[in-house]
């Protein structure tokens, strides 16, 4: 029974070597194919690159944000593809699906738990840094955007053409456009403006066809699922067309630090109840934050400060005579208050200097440094002093994790769960984002900062929604639930979808089902299909695989009885 058992295995590993191939040959046919699909031979040298290409590595790193992703164990893709024209999209596809592999999509951004840029089942990278360009029309006050294009480019091309417009979405100008818009995406104007995606217009994607397919050749079904329901599930987003909405000329911006221990607890418990229900004009940011302090023995002890962050969208004073009257515990002074321009306010709110020059928000290096995790919730209630005050001494003992309050209300508050697939609208009195930070790589430092982390998050339990505990998609969180796309794939799915989405979920499946019904576009929280097909194109290659195989070892077993007895 050994040699039947090793003749398995062998043939197993002949089975997957004959399905995926070399490296070099898997390049090579994937290069073939590309030359099929009408892409020019000095073309793909340009936009195709292999492990042994000298422009991997660095083209792989350049977009990795977390550090724990970014080591010599980190799986890696077969083939990079940075496509410069849409037709190099649909090659791409089309030639993924032929060589029957994962393709993976990056356009750029964050990507907290790296779905974009590791698989554990051999892939492709279609990385769409190269698509990028941006056309403001401000007649109408529209935007096309490709999806490989950052906020902050985004923004400074607006401010180039106008200073009266502006996009709501994220603070962070190295955020990628297409993974953000389609996650739903939010910044510091959601409650005057309501999500990113409540302004896409029309989008361009390529199917899993091939096709280049716009709001109208997709149908409204799609073009609502891409609009929050994470475009890698359905296709390849391409460029989204944005409206643009209007700033005055003058906004203010105000950062107030308060340590817990010097009565800010007051300010904590005023602002539940005070940052969703006031002006829309007004956000308010709350940063809960474990900071270590050193005494003047220089003994070291850890603190609670709470940073009150704000973009109010009109002038200093009437944002004065608002936080006096509703907010009187933040102690807000008319000195706290900098009136600026929307675009400066961009800035500051990126933690740029106030002297900086928008030009800086180009820059789409980032801070490539920290290793880290995010989790995500949200509150319906306010949390009770005495609570808050629990949570801030579990802080204080774990060390590290900060807090992140985002409040809603305003225009969020006015859309039903179902207007897109984004379904925390009315009831939401705030986000809260879980952040942790660590410099060092060691497998210890890991384990230590992902344990405080989900420490948190456990503890926070009695205090966030329920049935479903509901998180945000662009906060990726492999802890919420994985799909491994085995026959299971759709009870494992409304795991993790359910948090997402709540009833949308349904939904999306429905959509996915139509328009990918053989789950080609398939990441580790991708939306399932409503048929069990054991997981696609790559999954049902290795049944097959295992059953010739395995037919080959029962035949083979079968002589060496009839030899034996």
């Amino acid at each position: 029974m050994f040699s039947c058992l090793l003749l398995h295995f062998l043939l197993l590993i002949l089975c997957s070597s004959f399905s995926h191939g070399t490296p070099d040959s898997v390049y090579d046919s994937f290069v073939k194919c590309l030359t099929t699909q009408s892409i020019p031979q000095k073309e793909i040298s340009k936009i195709g690159y292999s492990p042994n290409n000298p422009s991997f590595n660095p083209i792989l790193r350049a977009y990795i944000r977390n550090q724990r992703f970014n080591s010599s164990t980190t799986s890696k893709p077969v083939i990079i593809v940075t496509p410069t024209q849409e037709s190099h999209v649909s090659g791409a596809v089309l030639c993924t699906k032929e060589a029957n592999l994962q393709l993976k999509i990056r356009s750029g951004g964050h990507d907290y738990e790296g779905i974009s840029y590791i698989s554990d089942v051999p892939f492709i990278m279609l990385d769409m840094f190269n698509l990028r360009s941006i056309s403001v029309n401000v007649s109408d006050e529209t935007a096309w955007v490709e999806a490989g294009a950052t906020l902050g480019e985004l923004y400074y091309n607006i401010w180039t053409k106008s200073n009266v417009l502006g996009f709501p979405a994220g603070v962070c100008p190295t955020v990628g456009v297409g993974g953000h818009l389609s996650g739903g995406g939010y910044g510091n104007m959601l409650r005057k403006f309501g999500l990113s995606a409540d302004h896409v217009l029309d989008a361009r994607l390529v199917d899993v066809n091939g096709r280049i397919l716009d709001r109208k050749a997709m149908g409204e079904d799609m073009f609502w699922a891409i609009k929050g329901g994470g475009g890698a599930s359905f296709g390849v987003i391409l460029a989204f067309n944005i409206r643009l909405v209007q700033v005055p000329q003058t906004v203010t911006y105000f950062k107030v630090e308060r340590f817990i221990d010097q009565n800010a607890t007051d300010a904590v418990v005023q602002w539940q109840n005070v940052a969703s229900k006031t002006d829309n004009d007004l956000f308010m940011r709350l940063l809960l934050q474990p900071i270590t302090v050193k005494s003047k023995n220089k003994e070291k002890t850890i603190r609670i400060r709470a940073t009150f962050l704000a973009l109010f969208l009109g002038d200093s004073s009437r944002l004065m005579s608002l936080i006096s009257k509703e907010f009187p515990a933040l102690g807000l002074t008319k000195q706290d208050c900098f009136e600026m321009s929307w675009i400066d306010s961009v800035l500051r709110w990126a933690s740029f200097v106030n002297t900086t020059k928008p030009i800086a928000l180009l820059n789409r290096t980032g801070d490539p440094s920290h290793f880290l995790k995010r989790k995500s919730d949200y509150v319906q209630v306010p949390i009770p002093r005495d609570r808050l005050e629990s949570i801030f001494q579990k802080m204080i003992s774990l060390g590290k994790v900060g807090l992140v309050f985002n409040p809603y209300g305003g225009r969020m508050a006015e859309f039903p769960e179902d207007k897109t697939p984004f379904p925390h609208r009315a009831g939401i009195l705030f986000k809260i984002q879980y952040s942790v930070n660590w410099n060092d790589g060691g497998i210890a430092a890991e384990k230590d900062n992902l344990l405080q982390i989900r420490d948190l998050y456990s503890f926070m339990t009695p205090y966030v929604t329920k049935n479903p505990r509901q998180a945000y998609l662009n906060y990726r969180d492999l802890d919420i639930g994985t799909n491994d796309q085995g026959k299971h794939s759709f009870e494992e799915g409304k795991i993790y979808g359910t948090k997402y989405f709540k009833n949308n979920f349904d939904r999306l499946v429905k959509v996915k089902s139509v328009v990918d019904p053989m789950n080609f576009f398939r990441n580790e929280q991708s939306i399932p299909t409503q048929i069990q097909n054991f997981g696609a194109y790559e999954k049902e290659n290795r049944g097959r695989c295992f059953t010739i195989s395995l037919i080959l070892v029962l035949g083979e077993c079968l002589i060496l009885m009839s030899i034996m007895f």
